[in-house]
């Protein structure tokens, strides 16, 4: 299975998910060849909102380009809602960092397992704020 239909089926679990927990979700088809900023998810609930970035690997770290974490938080900023990453390692389950949560070099933000899980959020704890 190629790279970006395994991407497209992790955005897709991520959309059933929230449906199933009463959560208005889309998925934004081919986000990342859009001209403009666009996250791969977009979830609500009772007024909160979600601009989520989604990430697998089969590594044990998953670098993020600054332009990306950038864009995202532009387009979360000026939609009114929250700016996250979710993050889905080889056998693991998804994790949710906030971008603040995310070290950064000169060129990347670096999220490794350990720090998801450290820092990050599971799916039922993103959801149940």
């Amino acid at each position: 299975m190629s790279h970006k239909r395994k991407g497209s089926n992790a955005e897709r679990e991520l959309v059933r998910f929230f449906w199933e927990r009463g959560w208005a979700t889309l998925r934004a088809a081919g986000s990342g060849s859009q001209q403009y900023p666009c996250p791969d998810v977009l979830a609500g609930k009772n007024g909160r909102r979600l601009a989520i970035e989604c990430k697998m690997t089969s590594s044990q770290k998953k670098y993020l380009s600054l332009q990306e974490l950038n864009e995202l938080q532009y387009f979360a900023n000026t939609f009114g809602a929250e700016a996250w990453i979710g993050v889905r390692f080889h056998r693991e389950n998804w994790f949710f960092l906030q971008l603040e949560d995310i070290p950064l070099t000169a060129k990347h933000g670096v999220i490794s397992l350990e720090l998801a899980k450290l820092k990050g959020l599971t799916i039922q704890e993103l959801t149940e704020w």
